[in-house]
């Protein structure tokens, strides 16, 4: 098998709304061809449950693009007005969004994919986990052949309308709308996404490592832990919050009291601060913190000890959230320089893996009570 091509077809199956050929016609055919590679996709049971309405007609068309305006297309819109020219980060896909509230009506074909059954919200296998997979293999075998499509599911607000309007059963459920048309060019590229290994846990939720399999933790390795939060609160709000040091370290129980080097008023890259424990349990301690890591409402983090060498390496990294808020991730990785941990393993080498997990497990559970704190702070 060509996994290159078949990675380069994954990888690059945009949602597509500007480059869509509203001039162009689309034979039948293909969306036959189409559907015949997206019914090979596993289903519950095996059973064949999933059913594809392909529609042409020009004023059914109209009455999709109305309801699609109705049920979220305006909100688009309007948000494609306000941002217009802001260069706020949601502009182009905003654009891009009401640009095709504008023109459903226009792409040659819409694809609505439906499956036999209604979902009961039991968990019970056999509905969506049935025609999701199936759903984006049509997308993907569209683009394969030099077409494109975006998946859309504001339209499903107004599932009675549009049972009435396409004949659908009450026993049958709407998964999507697929506007579909040839693309205005081929060159798709893949979209900016997080590396596997910083959204990849292992053996739980959490713990991720730089290299090595993850399974058997090693210093070398890189191992850590992340927590996150979603902060009803602009990027901007958030942003202040995390890097004044001294509001995280109020809700952390090892770095209840952090300072700036004297007379230095906020980050800067190679910058200093010190961190330090008061708790009894823990010992009395300092460590002095080197900041390495600074992106402007993005990312800001620390090394603690030696910079080349570092003990550990805290960093917070803020999100922005469709509709609004903010996403704060707190990460973690250990090593690779000497710590207190270190000179344990060193000791008893054949513990290192529990070791290293009980660590982060208490790690984990201090860096959720720091976003938890923060988030309740600021809402």
């Amino acid at each position: 098998m060509d996994t290159e091509s078949v990675d380069w077809a994954l990888k690059t199956t945009r949602a597509v709304r500007r480059r869509l050929d509203l001039g162009r016609p689309v034979d039948d055919q293909i969306i036959l061809d189409c559907i015949d590679v997206a019914e090979q996709a596993p289903t519950g049971g095996n059973q064949s449950s999933r059913r594809w309405i392909v529609v042409r007609d020009p004023e059914i068309k109209q009455e999709l693009a109305r309801l699609y305006q109705e049920a979220g297309g305006l909100f688009f819109t309007e948000a494609r007005d306000q941002l217009e020219g802001t260069g706020h980060p949601r502009e182009p896909m905003m654009r891009s969004a009401a640009h095709l509230v504008e023109h459903l009506a226009e792409v040659p074909v819409i694809v609505i994919p439906v499956i036999v059954g209604r979902h009961d919200g039991s968990g019970a296998p056999g509905l969506f986990d049935s025609v999701i997979q199936s759903a984006w293999s049509f997308c993907v075998a569209l683009r394969a052949r030099g077409l494109g499509s975006t998946w859309t599911t504001a339209v499903l607000a107004k599932a009675p309308e549009l049972k009435e309007l396409l004949g659908i059963p009450d026993g049958v459920t709407e998964i999507a709308m697929l506007p579909v048309a040839w693309t205005k060019g081929t060159d798709f590229r893949p979209a900016p996404r997080s590396p596997a290994r910083e959204i990849t846990f292992f053996d739980g939720y959490g713990r991720i490592c730089e290299s090595g399999p993850g399974t058997a933790l090693r210093m070398a390795d890189g191992p850590g832990m992340v927590v996150e939060v979603d902060i009803a609160a602009h990027p901007d709000v958030v942003w202040a919050a995390i890097t004044d040091i001294n509001l995280p370290a109020q809700f952390s129980d090892e770095f209840n009291g952090a300072d700036w080097d004297e007379g230095f008023d906020g980050p800067a890259l190679g910058a200093t601060f010190t961190g330090r424990n008061h708790l009894e349990a823990l010992g009395h301690w300092e460590v002095t913190s080197f900041v390495d890591v600074l992106e402007p409402n993005g990312a800001f983090g620390w090394c603690t000890s030696d910079p080349d060498n570092p003990g550990a390496r805290w960093r917070f990294e803020i999100q922005p959230l469709v509709g609004g808020g903010t996403r704060l991730l707190f990460r973690l990785f250990l090593g690779p320089g000497p710590s207190g941990l270190t000179m344990f393993i060193e000791q008893n080498p054949d513990k290192e893996h529990g070791m290293i997990v009980n660590r982060l497990q208490h790690h984990r559970v201090n860096m959720q009570r720091v976003v938890d704190g923060i988030r309740d702070h600021l809402q």
